[in-house]
């Protein structure tokens, strides 16, 4: 494998840089990667390719020019005056700013309108076009980037795929003050109530619910409301006594349905409809073309035979010469797309809801110091160098530094590991994690989207939107089957027209329709549907929460799984894991327990409260503590009847010149290299034993990863801890490939870095730290037991927490994909047979025509064999 890397000029948005990966990636055994702040191709190939080879592929899609990477070539300034007057432009510059045309018309990729050249510039400027950021929360742009970075005012549809545009979310807190006595008095900053004068209270502004969303929502509804009356009123009569026709005569039957059908195929399904005809224009045909193709036809020929049934030739309509009409077909057909529809809606609301959840945990108001005055303001309001007081107990507001006091810091948020951080003065902290039991005074250096924070929360919505939808099943074999099936019916209405039989139009028409018709895709839209509702259900029973098919669909292609540490291998949980007496003469295991939770029940740091656990495990009695005090970074000290205890590190026993003897230290520095933190007692100046706090591993991880790997799937596993730690628990469970102390953006990086190796990656972690991650990783996999914003970005969740159901999860997984490959061969088999039969292939030899009320017998077999298959599902197993 070839790897270079070139220069390359005339780029100057997103549409460049996906056509110049489309037109290089054209070639044969190339990849090529294009980086368009930088200007820069990764290009890997297996031929020898030269740039020759590479620029003439790029002079057929624009202006573009390929150079040495240490080239000192500039690209040529793109103007207007030397191109011909009478040159027009696509704006959207979909083959490239150099792609002109003579003379007026639309564009053949995206079919807008082409605009004279003389125009771009003022075209350039009035187009909305700015990356879609949190500069333009609110807006909506393509999750398949089909225009570039594009954005849009209002919901709908992208005008070229047809997908429903995404909104991109605001990244930062609204914050209202109000009075709690007077709920009346509002404002957008602290203050004192007008009427009673009592202080103002910070409230978060819940953003109301996507629009687009609620509009599915809404059409949803209608469209099913209106379409079980059309069913009921269509297969009513195949109950015994046929109970329809006794209440409603079939004239009178046809046109209600009709009037029910209308709401559904003209407001709330619409929208299917014009995908269709944007997909025809275009000619890239998908699953709406199908949609649009059948459930169209299917409504045409209806209406049709409702208003002119004496066109109908006898051998097309039933026993007592009614006609057969399609409008439940196509209520029916049309309201599960719209389901689909929304439930892709809501699984993208997902990642909103993650990036809210992270926005919220940054603090709504702070407390500024100048002088001996302080005053709190919205934290929106800080100012780099700014002095701000953080009091026990709350979230530190904006990243800083602290310049006076010390205290412990809860740091899980970033690094994902349970124990608080000691801070003195002159360490930094970070906006958002919070503070322990003391106060201290800390200056403000970053602010806004340049804290740590707000990086995280743009890393969650930039991976979020990095994953476009991937292309359905059904939408590969549309574009076949599409095109195959018109030219079917245009062939059928020749044939027939071409006959010379009686009632030759009325037959060529009809049976043209028919071959449309029995084409509708009712099993087509059932098949994949079925199976992932069932997969679902079946994953929820097993204690697997799935999002959306697209997870389960991309986890059989997983051969990579990259895992955090705490919380996920280990419990995220410290536990006392030893004891040991270095006076056994004096003291007791039992002793030496009790002493450190009584001086340790007073803390509320984590290695405390396991000492206290510990003891009230056992049973232990808790002794009186006086004179208590927390020794920042180093433990704690008091006075239990006649004894002054210390408890802490090696750092506190040196300062209070507490001997250990050698042994002992090598005792202490072996527990640490197994991954513990040791907690030395000293009881009047004298050393008298330790305890080992350590976060275990759950008891399934072992053998959860072994059989990951049996599988043929490497392991790697991604940690905020120190690196002695991670190469302990990396030892002890059997993974060789592991990085410690990352940040979330190194982990997003590790795995943007795999992906690019051409790895398909899944993520599994539980931390807030972990969320960029688990939404960068083409499988993100959150652990019930973790919190609440990694369950919102990944897109399954293990209820139990425990790494063994992700075995179970790939073995959904396949099972599902192949149970949809099951349904498509069932639907299409339908096709296959009832295509030939409505086109009048046997009338000739057996004087046979595929009857309506046939047809939708067989349409009807075919879906619930696709059901019936689905259901299969539910009785397969996972382990």
């Amino acid at each position: 494998m070839i790897k270079t890397q070139y220069k390359l000029l005339g780029m100057t948005c997103s549409g460049c840089k996906a056509t110049v990966e489309r037109k290089l990636n054209e070639l044969e055994g190339v990849h090529a990667v294009v980086n368009l702040e930088q200007g820069l191709v990764d290009i890997e190939t297996e031929e020898a390719y030269g740039l020759p080879d590479y620029q003439k592929k790029l002079s057929d899609g624009g202006h573009y020019e390929i150079v040495e990477k240490e080239s000192t070539k500039q690209a040529q300034a793109f103007t207007i005056a030397d191109s011909p007057s009478h040159a027009y432009l696509c704006p959207m510059f979909c083959e490239g700013e150099g792609k002109t045309y003579g003379e007026k018309g639309r564009c053949p990729v995206c079919q807008m309108f082409l605009v004279p050249i003389e125009s771009i510039a003022e075209r350039r400027d009035t187009m909305t076009t700015a990356k879609p950021d949190h500069t333009k929360a609110g807006k909506y742009y393509c999750p398949m980037m089909c225009e570039g970075d594009k954005v849009y005012d209002a919901f709908g549809s992208c005008p070229v795929c047809g997908m429903n545009l995404e909104k991109i979310p605001a990244l930062t807190l609204s914050v209202t003050y109000s009075c709690p006595m007077h709920p009346e008095v509002q404002q957008d900053h602290p203050g004192n109530c007008a009427i009673c004068g009592m202080d103002l209270l910070a409230n978060q502004v819940d953003e109301k619910p996507d629009a687009g969303y609620l509009q599915l929502v809404r059409k949803f509804w209608l469209s099913v409301g209106f379409t079980l009356p059309v069913c009921v009123l269509a297969m009513g009569d195949m109950l015994p006594g046929a109970p329809i026709s006794r209440f409603i005569s079939p004239a009178t039957n046809s046109w209600i349905q009709f009037a029910f059908t209308l709401p559904v195929v003209f407001y709330s399904c619409w929208m299917f409809f014009q995908r269709a005809w944007t997909s025809f224009k275009t000619w890239k045909l998908n699953m709406f073309s199908l949609i649009g193709l059948g459930a169209g036809a299917a409504f045409l020929y209806s209406l049709i035979v409702l208003l002119f049934p004496q066109l109908l030739p006898a051998e097309l309509k039933g026993h007592h010469g009614q006609v057969a009409l399609y409008f439940e077909s196509v209520c029916v057909i049309l309201t599960l797309v719209l389901l689909g529809q929304l439930m892709e809606a809501r699984a993208h609301a997902k990642t909103n809801t993650a990036i809210k959840e992270l926005i919220r945990l940054s603090p709504a108001e702070a407390i500024r110091v100048i002088g001996k005055e302080e005053t709190k303001i919205p934290v929106s309001a800080i100012q780099i160098n700014d002095i701000l007081r953080v009091r026990p107990g709350d979230k530190i507001p904006i990243d800083g530094e602290i310049l006076e006091g010390h205290s412990s810091v809860d740091e899980s948020m970033i690094t994902g590991e349970p124990l608080p951080a000691e801070k003195n003065a002159g360490d930094p902290v970070i906006g958002g994690t919070i503070n322990g039991d003391h106060t201290f005074l800390m200056k403000a250096s970053h602010i806004g989207n340049d804290t740590l924070l707000a990086q995280i929360i743009q890393l969650v919505n930039d991976a979020s939107r990095s994953q476009a939808p991937i292309q359905k099943l059904t939408d590969k074999v549309s574009s076949i089957f599409v095109p195959v099936v018109i030219l079917i019916a245009l062939a059928t209405f020749i044939a027939w027209y071409s006959s010379g039989a009686d009632h030759r139009l009325a037959f060529a028409f009809t049976n043209m329709l028919a071959v449309l018709i029995v084409a509708c895709p009712c099993a087509l839209g059932l098949a994949t549907p079925m199976s992932v509702m069932v997969a679902i259900g079946k994953g929820a029973k097993n204690g697997i929460l799935i999002k959306n098919a697209e997870a389960l669909e991309r986890l059989q292609k997983v051969d990579t799984l990259i895992v955090d540490k705490t919380g996920t291998l280990t419990t995220g949980k410290p536990i006392v894991v030893a004891v040991h007496v270095a006076l056994p003469d004096k003291f007791k295991t039992d002793d030496i327990v009790q002493i450190a939770a009584s001086v340790n029940k007073s803390s509320a740091h984590p290695l405390a409260q396991a000492i206290v656990q510990q003891a009230k495990d056992k049973g232990i009695h808790l002794l009186d503590v006086t004179a208590f005090e927390n020794l920042s970074g180093k433990g704690v000290s008091g006075n239990i009847f006649h004894m002054a205890v210390l408890l802490g590190n090696q750092k506190l026993m040196e300062e209070n010149q507490i001997g250990i003897a050698a042994a002992a230290i090598e005792e202490i520095t072996q527990a640490q290299r197994e991954g513990s933190s040791v907690s030395l007692l000293a009881i009047d100046r004298q050393y008298v034993g330790w305890l080992a706090i350590k976060d275990e591993l759950k008891q399934t991880s072992i053998a959860a990863i072994r059989h990951i790997q049996e599988q043929g799937i490497a392991v790697h596993m991604f940690t905020g801890d120190n690196t002695h730690t991670a190469a302990t628990v990396a030892q002890k469970i059997g993974i060789d490939n592991y990085k410690a102390a990352m940040l979330p953006a190194d982990k997003l990086n590790g795995i943007k870095e795999l992906q690019q190796a051409g790895k398909t990656v899944a993520m599994a972690g539980d931390g807030i730290n972990d969320a960029p991650a688990l939404t960068r990783a083409d499988v993100g996999i959150a652990m019930g037991t973790g919190t609440d914003i990694a369950i919102q970005s990944a897109e399954l969740t293990l209820v139990k927490g425990d790494l063994k159901a992700v075995n179970k999860a790939i073995r959904l997984s396949h099972q599902m994909m192949r149970n949809i490959k099951q349904n498509l061969a069932f639907a299409f088999l339908y096709n296959v047979i009832g295509i030939p039969i409505a086109a009048g292939l046997l009338y000739p030899a057996f004087g046979i025509l595929l009857s309506p009320m046939l047809a939708a017998a067989a349409m009807s077999l075919s879906s619930v064999s696709v059901i019936l298959n689905a259901q299969r599902l539910n009785y397969s197993s996972l382990d």
